[in-house]
């Protein structure tokens, strides 16, 4: 086995991994961590959307949100499964953890009220895992996930097209609807801006990027974002905090972050700055409906008798 610096320069050279006998224990603790955030927020995204799926305003609308919410079942079985190759025990992470214990990103630890809740989430959230594993699937060194992550990453097309569709439709269907909307994108919004991460100026090192697991840094991930979110926000006339700088060429935030979250009342206190380690005790404490929808999960278990 090469050293750590000579494995990560062969990786940045292209080496492609296909089994744990080829990992360091520091690629392959880096590799853990990424694919239960990834499988544990793919799975905490169906019982987030399960409620409002059964109120969706037509059939085909309901057959449209629960085929979501398969694909989603089915993408968090992939990251468990690839987890599972690298000694973890597939059972434990769905049934055996606590609810505080999941890794999900934060926006699916939120109640999701409403349909316009919901199809907005299709249209952030689902942006936000389409950037992230887009950047693997093109990037990544893992040869297995990145096999994987074709069928995933058409799948999740389908959402965010679907999400799309019913933010138009919502837009201009009426000042009730249009209000939900925006009420929706006043949260969902900065949390997406929040989901890639601290800045990069902010972190000591990142060894899913010295690894090559992944392509691109938090911000290079938050700009992506940015630059697919907005002309949408900007197509439907939504209030954003954020605009494009011609002068810098890029998106820029009207806001300092972080700033604070009321997750009782879903609201950001832009006037309230607060640190990184802040966020992370807030990520690490969990959303109001993490017990929730961990517990809808983990009540689906089947006790076999042999």
């Amino acid at each position: 086995m090469p050293t750590e610096k000579r494995f990560k320069e062969e990786l940045q050279n292209g080496r492609m991994i296909e089994s744990t006998e080829e990992m360091t224990d520091g690629y392959k603790k880096a590799l853990k961590q990424i694919l239960t955030v990834s499988g544990d927020t793919e799975l905490m995204s169906a019982p987030a959307y399960y409620d409002q799926s059964l109120n969706a305003p037509s059939m085909d609308a309901r057959a449209s949100c629960v085929s979501v919410i398969q694909d989603e079942l089915g993408h968090g079985h992939i990251a468990y499964r690839l987890l599972e190759d690298l000694g973890e025990d597939r059972h434990e992470l769905i049934y055996e953890r606590e609810p505080h214990e999941f890794r999900n990103t934060y926006g699916f630890d939120q109640h999701i009220d409403n349909f316009a809740e919901l199809v907005s989430a299709h249209g952030m959230f689902d942006r936000a895992g389409i950037v992230l594993l887009s950047d693997i699937h093109e990037n990544t060194s893992y040869a297995p996930w990145k096999r994987a992550l074709t069928k995933v990453s058409k799948e999740e097309q389908f959402h965010l097209r679907h999400g799309e569709t019913w933010m138009r439709r919502l837009a201009n269907n009426s000042e009730k609807t249009r209000r939900q909307l925006q009420e929706a994108i006043d949260w969902m919004f900065p949390m997406g801006v929040e989901w890639f991460g601290m800045p990069d100026d902010k972190k000591k090192h990142d060894d899913q990027l010295e690894y090559r697991i992944k392509g691109k840094s938090n911000d290079e991930l938050r700009q992506d974002w940015l630059s697919r979110a907005m002309p949408l926000m900007d197509e439907l006339d939504l209030d954003v905090p954020a605009h494009y700088d011609e002068e810098r060429e890029k998106y820029v935030l009207e806001y300092d972050m972080p700033v604070a979250f009321d997750p009782d009342n879903k609201e950001w206190r832009f006037d309230e700055p607060i640190s990184w380690s802040d966020v992370i005790d807030r990520w690490r404490s969990r959303g109001p409906a993490n017990e929730k929808y961990v517990n809808m999960i983990q009540s689906g278990t089947v006790n076999v008798q042999v």
